[in-house]
């Protein structure tokens, strides 16, 4: 450690409190960018974060506009050409919370228990981006400097799969241009096993429609000879895996890239018991594919996955009906180097093969994700996992993480950079549930590792 990097962590041990209350500041902000009705309070956050920075001497500040909600960007320089730029991620955005969904406390008010901050968007992102933000501030009030480049971009969409930032990328290259990109937005197993993603999922998300007859019908009268479309769908959908609990889809497979020895051994540390998998999601029993333990199938295996199923009569009492359609959303977490378009084509083939010709079925696709993946002996993620020792206190694991950010692929194809996915939050955090929740010492560590990282990035 050099001196600067000591004083950066002691001042932020120092502002601790104050760092917390700022967060509080923005976690009562409902920046929920899916509701239009919560428009003004996205401008309020993305304002709130140009001000923040401003203060804390970052220059060329800005909220800058899409065709949806702003951008926030701004960036310290003074590190010379001879050190690294990085670009520090982060969404501002939150998914809609409620009381009526199970809330203990209000949402968008922090409460503190057992030392968890509970809220809205505590620990997805804006806790975790706000890590990045305390750090640099730590360098700027002590040395005045920090050891590199660094340039800040916070987006109001990723909740809604941030249809706005790629274009906003591709036409501010020049302004956004770095050496890699830091992104705080996942989570570990536990407080002292600390873990940085090298890999997320992908996806393919699609909407089968199957429409029978020409509208409802009574079934006394016609049951029997008109194949009710609930009923097809269900066929259809049953046929989607096989009975060892793989993929039944022709190709599903073939640009899977199989997990290495190394890769595998690393996995298994951060693996579940079944009673472990069992009390943490209150299933009766694990399911999948016993070629593979539990973390490399919730991490680093492709899936597929029925995600809402509509048809007939589901109001108080009978109601019988040969309904006219049946539906079901469906979505894939795809690994690398699987393309989420060519998924779309293989299921569409597959399920439109195996539909019975009593019915018609129509297959559109909804949303798509490439999945990331990237080598972790890279300098940039070497550097990270020596920040962790020095500044969390725990050697972390390289693992693959089972959601999906499709930003993070996309960052790295057309900005030709790497992405380190360094996660402040645990995997029980209930990010997007009622009660979701932030440890107050993953904050405080998680800036002592974003000081760390900063000086380990000037020094490679």
């Amino acid at each position: 450690m050099t001196n600067t990097s000591d004083a950066a962590r002691a001042y932020s041990r120092a502002n601790g409190e104050r760092f917390l209350e700022e967060l509080f500041e923005t976690l009562r902000i409902p920046s929920l960018s899916g509701d239009p009705a919560h428009k003004g309070d996205i401008r309020r956050m993305a304002e709130w974060y140009a001000q923040h920075l401003s203060g804390l001497g970052l220059q060329n500040v800005q909220v800058m506009e899409t065709a949806g909600h702003p951008v926030v960007y701004g960036e310290w320089l003074g590190a010379g050409a001879n050190k690294p730029t990085v670009l520090v991620y982060g969404h501002y955005d939150v998914v809609p919370a409620l009381m009526e969904d199970g809330w203990d406390t209000n949402p968008f008010e922090p409460t503190i228990k057992d030392g968890k901050i509970y809220a809205r968007g505590a620990t997805d992102d804006k806790g975790q981006l706000f890590i990045h933000v305390k750090a640099l501030e730590s360098y700027l009030k002590t040395a005045g400097a920090a050891p590199v480049n660094v340039k800040i971009l916070l987006e109001g969409e990723e909740e809604v799969s941030s249809p706005n930032l790629m274009p906003f990328i591709e036409a501010h290259q020049e302004l956004l241009k770095c050496d890699l990109c830091v992104i705080s937005d996942t989570s570990m197993r536990t407080i002292d096993d600390p873990a940085i993603l090298h890999s997320l999922r992908g996806m393919t998300y699609i909407e089968i429609e199957v429409e029978g007859p020409r509208e409802d019908l009574h079934s006394g009268l016609w049951g029997g000879a008109a194949h009710n479309p609930a009923n097809a769908l269900v066929e259809i959908l049953a046929k989607l895996y096989n009975a060892d609990n793989t993929i039944a889809v022709p190709g599903f497979y073939d640009d899977v890239v199989p997990l290495t020895a190394e890769e595998r051994a690393m996995i298994a540390k951060t693996d579940l018991t079944p009673e472990q998998f069992m009390q943490s999601t209150g299933v009766p029993q694990v399911w999948g594919d016993a070629n593979f333990n539990i973390r490399e199938r919730i991490a680093a295996r492709p899936t597929l996955d029925i995600n809402g199923l509509w048809s007939g009569w589901s109001g108080p009492g009978p109601k019988t009906i040969i309904p006219h359609k049946a539906g079901a959303k469906v979505s894939s977490r795809l690994v690398g180097n699987q393309d989420p378009h060519d998924i779309f084509e293989k299921l569409k083939a597959y399920i439109e093969s195996i539909t019975p010709p009593t019915v018609k079925v129509n297959v559109s696709l909804l949303t798509t994700g490439k999945p990331a993946l990237f080598p972790f002996d890279t300098p940039v993620m070497q550097a990270a996992a020596r920040a962790y020792e020095k500044g969390w206190g725990a050697k972390p694991i390289f693992t693959r993480g089972g959601g999906s950010i499709p930003i993070v692929a996309e960052i790295a194809d057309l900005m030709h950079i790497p992405v380190v996915m360094m996660g402040y939050g645990l995997d029980d955090d209930g990010l997007h549930s009622p009660n979701e929740r932030y440890t107050i010492e993953m904050f405080h560590r998680g800036i002592e590792t974003a000081i760390v990282y900063l000086e380990e990035l000037a020094n490679m």
